[in-house]
């Protein structure tokens, strides 16, 4: 038998409202925030009584800027929870600029009650910063995987949906905190109220912590041949120590011609730009999203040298790394 979800770690007054406590960071994601808090407010008008309640703060607690521009009022600063209060932490672009250490001291020391705590998107992140997930399983938005893998070893990183590991929660990010509520809700009031606020919602495919947020390989690139999709599978599971064309054939069991044409006819490339590709992409990532110096950029993305990686780079990219960072660091201060 598992640990107890956070739901049913949650007093059980029936009277009482479980209170969800929302962190509205910097550029957060609105889609993540809006679905989780209609989930809650669905649930309410379907169960006919106020099961769940809400308050929307963060740093200041005056106002709080989405991803999309439009600013939200906040209705308090980062004050004293309760010990039953849920916290959510929504957080979307460049959240490492976006997680100040105002915001980490709070978490710390409201984490020291008890409390259960997730976070939306890139939320992830900032929990993983306070050192509110190390041990702990956990997921993060797709394209900010190859960074939080890097910068938080402790933590078990997942390709799920959402993850919930004892009072930790996190999500993918785009509609993943719809599932999350759905599960909250069902833990904490039943199947029956679940469904009814995904048929609100009209989610007809509710998602476990068993799915997957990316697309499978066929389906991302349009192929449906069974040994390309394993060759990609295995670029994409090694691109710190790249693996030779001709392994990789005799690892599905043909020859290298035969993965040459296999590539040449389904992607237009030949298998060793294909998987450079992969690797510049992820580099691209890790230069914009985290503090590591080139050459570390360079060395986690299979590259020799940083001359040779710089030279791949601007072959694809039409710039430097260095350039990369630079421009990405502009865009974001202005």
């Amino acid at each position: 038998m598992g640990p107890p979800s956070p739901a049913q770690r949650m007093p059980r007054d029936a009277d009482k409202p479980r209170r969800f406590v929302f962190v509205l960071l910097d550029s957060f994601s609105l889609l993540c925030f809006a679905t989780a808090l209609e989930s809650l407010r669905i649930a309410n008008r379907m169960g006919g009584k106020k099961i769940f309640e809400w308050k929307v703060i963060g740093e200041g607690g005056e106002q709080a800027t989405c991803s999309a521009g439009t600013v939200f009022q906040l209705d308090d600063d980062l004050c004293e929870l309760n010990r039953e209060d849920t916290v959510l932490v929504c957080s979307g672009l460049d959240v490492q600029t976006a997680t100040t250490k105002k915001v980490l001291s709070w978490l710390r020391r409201e984490a020291r009650k008890g409390l259960v705590m997730g976070g939306l998107c890139t939320g992830a992140y900032t929990l993983a910063k306070a050192g509110l997930l190390d041990g702990k399983r956990a997921t993060i938005h797709w394209e900010n995987q190859d960074s939080f893998a890097e910068e938080f070893e402790e933590v078990t990183l997942t390709k799920s949906v959402f993850v919930v590991d004892n009072n930790r929660m996190t999500t993918a990010g785009g509609t993943s905190s719809i599932d999350l509520m759905l599960k909250i809700i069902a833990d904490y009031q039943g199947e029956d109220l679940a469904n009814a606020v995904a048929d609100q919602l009209i989610y007809s495919s509710i998602r476990t912590d068993q799915d997957t947020q990316r697309l499978s390989v066929p389906t991302r690139i349009g192929v449906r041949h069974p040994k390309l999709s394993q060759v990609i599978q295995i670029m994409e599971t090694n691109i710190e120590e790249p693996i030779s064309p001709s392994t990789l054939a005799q690892d599905v069991g043909m020859s290298t011609r035969q993965l040459e044409r296999l590539f040449r006819r389904y992607l237009n490339r030949s298998p060793k730009r294909y998987y450079m590709e992969l690797r510049l992409q992820k580099a691209r990532n890790l230069l914009m999203q985290t503090d590591m110096s080139v050459i570390n950029v360079a060395l986690a993305c299979g590259f020799a040298s940083p001359s040779h990686f710089s030279k791949c780079y601007r072959a694809h990219y039409e710039t430097t790394p260095y350039r990369e960072r630079g421009s990405h660091a502009a865009r974001l201060s202005n």
